[in-house]
Parts: C-alpha cells; sequence; structure tokens
C-alpha cells in the first residue's frame, strides 16, 4: 500500500467550495482508497491505496468533487516522503515554537527559474523565505495574512503551489505514520 497526503486547494475558504471533511472521506473511499484520515476543515486528507501513481489518483478524486458538487479543486498529491523532507529541511528551525508564523508552500513542481530578487523587494524586514526544489519555506511572524511576499509568492514563482502552517504540516505527517 502507497501512503499519500492529499492537498486540496480553496474548498471551505470564506464560505466557498464548501466539502466537509466527513463527506470528503466518503467521496475517497467511494473512489477506493483506504484509511482515510483528515485534518481540519481546510482541505488535508492522509490515505493508502495500491494505486502507484498519484497524479492519475489526483485527477480521479478532482473528478469526482467536480462530479458530485460542481467544482473542481486543485489535489496536489503527496507521498509521505515529501513530507519527511519537507520537515526535515526547513531552514527556520528556530520558528517550529510558533507554528502559526512558518508556513511550507507545496509546489506543483520545480520552478525553472524563480525571480528571488522580486521576492526580495516583497518581503517585509522581518520575513525570511527560502525555495528548496518543490517547497517555499516563509517565516512571516507578523502572519501571513497581510504579507505581500506571501499574496505574490505563486506568480513570482511561476509554479501553482498549495500553504500550510508548521503545525498543520507536522500533524498530517503524523497522521500518514499511523
Amino acid at each position: 500500500m502507497n501512503t499519500y497526503i492529499a492537498l486540496f486547494r480553496g474548498i471551505n475558504v470564506g464560505g466557498k467550495h464548501s466539502l466537509p471533511m466527513k463527506e470528503l472521506v466518503v467521496l475517497l473511499e467511494n473512489i477506493g482508497v483506504q484509511k482515510v484520515r483528515t485534518y481540519i476543515q481546510s482541505g488535508n486528507a492522509v490515505f493508502q491505496t495500491i494505486e502507484k501513481d498519484p497524479s492519475q489518483v489526483a485527477k480521479r478524486i478532482s473528478a469526482e468533487i467536480k462530479k458530485r458538487y460542481s467544482f473542481e479543486p486543485h489535489v496536489l498529491l503527496l507521498e509521505l516522503e515529501a513530507i519527511d523532507e519537507a520537515i526535515a529541511n526547513n531552514p527556520f528551525p528556530e520558528a517550529e515554537s510558533d507554528p502559526g508564523s512558518l508556513h511550507l508552500y507545496f509546489l506543483v513542481s520545480t520552478p525553472g527559474t524563480p525571480e528571488l530578487d522580486k521576492l526580495n523587494e516583497l518581503k517585509k524586514e522581518s520575513e525570511r523565505f527560502y525555495l528548496r526544489d518543490k517547497v517555499f519555506y516563509l517565516h512571516a511572524p507578523e502572519g501571513v495574512g497581510r504579507s505581500r511576499l506571501a499574496a505574490s509568492a505563486e506568480k513570482v514563482i511561476g509554479v501553482p503551489m498549495t500553504a500550510r502552517n508548521w503545525r498543520t504540516v507536522c500533524k498530517i505527517r503524523e497522521l500518514g505514520k499511523m
């Protein structure tokens, strides 16, 4: 069995694209995945399947949601090892004590040549960032809600991404190890 982490982008945010986690569990089980566990309402699921191609599983999940709920969220499927690696490579370990200030943006693919100078122009003095492979780390001690860097990172990097704070990343890793 392969363990995957599904990060759903844009569900249950601001009253749009409502998909209760209990219904998501049933939907996932109906397409044949097993041992489904979810974490918070913003769209994090861990499950097991015999399928080896995560992109095909993600497409099936997205298509099934569209069929049942009339919207098609982007589903980023990660192997458990990718979460382990992202945690191990955290360049800001001192920020782990304030898990709401440390965000990991998981990228759909490795960016070509991102404009790091532009990212530096956007960041506040208190903010720090680091881009490694398919993870963009952002330490924003003043919060991401007012961060120009957080708001513009995807556009500047040029690759679709979805973010989770440190607490959430650690929790979904824990669920994946169960």
